[in-house]
This record gives C-alpha cells, structure tokens and sequence, in this order.
C-alpha cells in the first residue's frame, strides 16, 4: 500500500479535504450507530463496521482520563491474534513503552500522530508522522499505528485513542477522517463508561458497589490473598498463567485497586473472601 506524503500533505494552508459520496453516507452512518451504543461489546462491534471501512485497524488501545485523577486508565480491543496482554503491558510501559511514548507526543502537539518504519519524523499543519526502528515497531505487534485524543487537563473526561495494525495510510486524508471520527468516538466511549468511577473505566459504580465477581474470579482472589504467583494458581487451577492474568486484571478493575495486594485486602474488608489461616 502507498504510504508516500503527497503535495497536498505537504501544504499547510490547504485542510478541505471534502469525502466522497461513499465516505459521507459511511460517516452518517457511523454516527448513527454510535447513539445506541450501550456496552462494552457494543463498542467493540461499532469499530468493527462502518467504521473499519473509514479507518481500517486491527487494534485499538482506548485511553479515559477522569478530572479527578492524573493518570489515564487503559483498555484494548484486538481482532488480532498476534496482539495481546504481552504486547499491551510493553507498549504501555511509562519507562519505554512505544504507545505510552505516543500518547505523550500527542498530549504536546493535539493533533494525529501517525507512527510508521518506513516514513521519516515530520511534522504538519495539521497531523505529524513519527519514525520508528523497524526492531521496535515489530516486538509491539502494531506494524503502524496512529493517535489522537479528545479533551486535555482542564477537561473533565478525557480520552486518547490508538489505533494498529493500520492500513490507512499517513496522510492528511487519513488524518482529516480521524479528526472527523474522534468527537463521535470520545461520545462513544464517555457514554459506555459514564456511570463508572473513580475512575471512568473502572468497575465500581456511583453508589459504591462493585460489579459482582465471578466464582473463578473469587478463586484467584484467595490465592492472590495467599501470596500465590499467576503461574501457581495456574497449576492449581489447572489452566494458563495467562488465563490467570486475564482474572486478575478483570478483579483490578471491578475493586478498582491498582495491584494484587490492594485486591485481596479490598476482598478481605469486603467480606468477598475469608482470611487464610
């Protein structure tokens, strides 16, 4: 696929970049579709039509910032079988991590960064195209990828929004569409998570209840509380570390703590598990 900058990319003065027919009718659509948008999976569903015809993608990593917090809570979304939990805690890293890296950059420049091997670092009126090793961009699973956000510090809900494996190519079309698509995503995504806080996307509801666990989830709530590795409660229950972690990772979130020690004693005052002797 092309992804060689054009004239018109290169013009700071020009950003009527107006859709075709097709495009139009697809937008409208999209738009349409994002009002009854619900759930969770809802959302999944919505980025895989209409909307995967605009931006074609094979990952999305979702960014939600609440006013009363700093940091941004994340989540992602993949109809990939090379991306997954590995991939999302590396390129999430804070220390190195290449989208962590990403979201940074977009935070200072408030417009599409494209992420590419094959393209050199340049910055537009109105997008910027970021280069990456080729060693790098391969041990995240993304071949390339772009950002965007929606709101900044000041705003109460903020959102940012990568999406990978692209096929879209860097330029101001692809740029415009997404500048186009985020207020209607931001909507998407505030209102699939609205009534969840502290944190937007966190489990715990308004009235201080927490979304009910699972019997297998309370399971390797005991073992966490027992000081037990994901590979040991993996061999006591019998399937995968991974497996073990995607139960862990689903009990951070509905106790809304930040770690396994947080987990078992927010468990323990609760009363979800007992105290193991």
């Amino acid at each position: 696929m092309d992804t060689t900058i054009t004239g018109i990319d290169q013009a700071s003065d020009q950003w009527t970049l107006a859709l075709n027919e097709e495009q139009r009718a697809l937008f409208m659509e999209v738009i349409e579709e994002s009002l009854r948008l619900q759930h969770r999976s809802h959302l999944f569903n919505w980025l895989q039509r209409g909307f995967q015809c605009l931006l074609a993608h094979e990952v999305v990593i979702i960014g939600v910032r609440g006013l009363e917090r700093a940091s941004y809570d994340y989540e992602y979304l993949t109809s990939s079988r090379y991306f997954g939990d590995s991939q999302f805690d590396q390129v999430l890293n804070e220390d190195d991590g290449l989208v962590s890296e990403a979201f940074t950059r977009w935070s200072k420049l408030g417009m599409p960064v494209f992420y590419h091997t094959e393209l050199a670092a340049q910055q537009y009126n109105h997008y910027a195209v970021e280069h990456v090793e080729a060693e790098r961009m391969l041990a995240s699973e993304l071949k390339r990828f772009v950002v965007h956000g929606f709101g900044n510090e000041h705003s109460r809900i903020a959102t940012m929004v990568m999406f990978g494996r692209l096929s879209s190519a860097a330029n101001a079309q692809t740029a415009h569409l997404l500048e186009l698509l985020m207020p209607h995503l931001h909507c998407a995504i505030v209102k699939v998570t609205a009534n969840k806080c502290p944190s937007v996307l966190s489990t715990t509801a308004r009235n201080g209840r927490i979304k009910p666990l699972s019997k297998r989830e309370l399971e390797v709530l005991e073992w966490l509380q027992a000081g037990k590795t994901n590979w040991e409660i993996g061999n006591i229950m019998t399937v995968s570390p991974l497996t073990i972690k995607n139960h862990v990772q689903n009990i951070l979130r509905k106790l809304d703590v930040e770690n396994r020690s947080q987990a078992a004693s927010k468990a323990l005052k609760l009363g979800l598990i007992a105290r193991k002797q």
